[in-house]
Parts: structure tokens; C-alpha cells; sequence
């Protein structure tokens, strides 16, 4: 299965990394280890986490308050959003369509 990430969660998370980054030297490397981490999980089992009423499956970073939005369509694992999770949560569902 291919994984790809829509430009807008690419943006997201490199904005998140750059905040990170900002906030303390190393802060941001150790949020991409985690988000490499967990979109290396998706990949290997990409059906266990639950479907949600609007279609999407999601996984919540350990460490990080953020969280990993996507969807699988054919054979391709489309990652939709990399967002805080108490930051307007859903303001990406409209990514869906």
C-alpha cells in the first residue's frame, strides 16, 4: 500500500515541526521522529484503528497532542490531515471530498 500526504497536512506538519523547533532546539525533531513513527504503524496495519462517521480513520501521537487523519482509497493510504487535536480538531473534514 502507497502512503502519500495531501500538501496541505504536509504543510501542517512542517509548520508544527518549525513551532516545535522554535519552542525548544530539539523539540521539533523529537515531534517527526514520533509522526515518522506512527505513519509507519498506519502503514503496516492500516484498518485498526476504528472508521469514523465521516469516513476517516485517525491516530493519536503518544507525546505529541496531535493527531494523524486519513483515509485508504485502492491501494493508497491518504494521509489528510497532521493536526493538534484541541485546536479546531475538525477543521479539515471538508479535505474528504
Amino acid at each position: 500500500m502507497t502512503l502519500l500526504l495531501l500538501h496541505y497536512a504536509e504543510i501542517e506538519f512542517w509548520e508544527s515541526v518549525k513551532y516545535y523547533e522554535n519552542l525548544t532546539p530539539g523539540l521539533g525533531i523529537a515531534f517527526k521522529h514520533e509522526v515518522d513513527l506512527f505513519l509507519q504503524r498506519i502503514a503496516v496495519n492500516p484498518l485498526l484503528p476504528r472508521l469514523r462517521k465521516q469516513r476517516y480513520r485517525r491516530v493519536n501521537l503518544s507525546v505529541f497532542q496531535h493527531y494523524i487523519a486519513y483515509i485508504i482509497r485502492d491501494d493508497i493510504l491518504w494521509i489528510v490531515a497532521i493536526c493538534h487535536a484541541y485546536r479546531k480538531p475538525e477543521f479539515w473534514l471538508d479535505r474528504l471530498d
